[in-house]
């Protein structure tokens, strides 16, 4: 960030009064720009027991294999965006379900939450950041093909806890430092 979205001033990082973080601030109209993190919210989508994946067309990680997911917009829940996102990706309508999996990134400013939801009708196709969208039983997965650790970990849960039938909300950190 380098101008003022306020008055369009050259900004300067430093720690505004009363706060104890740097922060981007406007030296002429001392408005307070604050960068908060990122929330990407998407659907572990299943039809029988088949798991829907995407093949990104898009970077980063394009030609990799992922959940339907993108960034929340404003003005939407995380439920909303979710199954917003999978029908941008995957052309699918869904009955999104509870909350299943939270991911923490520090390391990008980035929060990861995934519903699950159950195909509608049986129908998708691959959205405009898509080239591909498929269902895979547990066998079939791409597990070297997986576009991020988030995707990986989020299938591994499910398929532990889809025996049991019992699907709690997990939370993780994944903290990767920064060189």
């Amino acid at each position: 960030m380098k101008f003022c979205s306020n008055c369009g001033t050259a900004l300067s990082r430093r720690i505004p009064q009363g706060d104890n973080r740097e922060r981007f601030v406007c030296d002429q109209c001392d408005t307070i720009h604050y960068q908060n993190p990122r929330v990407i919210t998407g659907c572990l989508v299943t039809w029988e027991d088949r798991v829907l994946l995407c093949k990104r067309a898009i970077d980063p990680r394009s030609g990799l294999w992922t959940l339907p997911a993108g960034f929340l917009e404003n003005g939407e829940t995380t439920q909303q965006g979710a199954v917003r996102e999978t029908w941008e990706e995957a052309r699918a309508r869904v009955n999104a379900g509870d909350l299943y999996t939270v991911f923490n990134l520090p390391h990008i400013s980035q929060i990861y939450m995934f519903y699950r939801a159950e195909l509608l009708d049986g129908s998708f196709a691959a959205g405009h950041e898509t080239t591909e969208a498929a269902l895979f039983s547990e066998a079939d997965i791409p597990w070297d093909e997986l576009a991020f650790p988030v995707i990986e970990k989020t299938l591994e849960l499910f398929f532990r806890d889809r025996p049991r039938d019992q699907f709690p909300v997990h939370t993780h950190d994944i903290i990767i430092k920064r060189r």
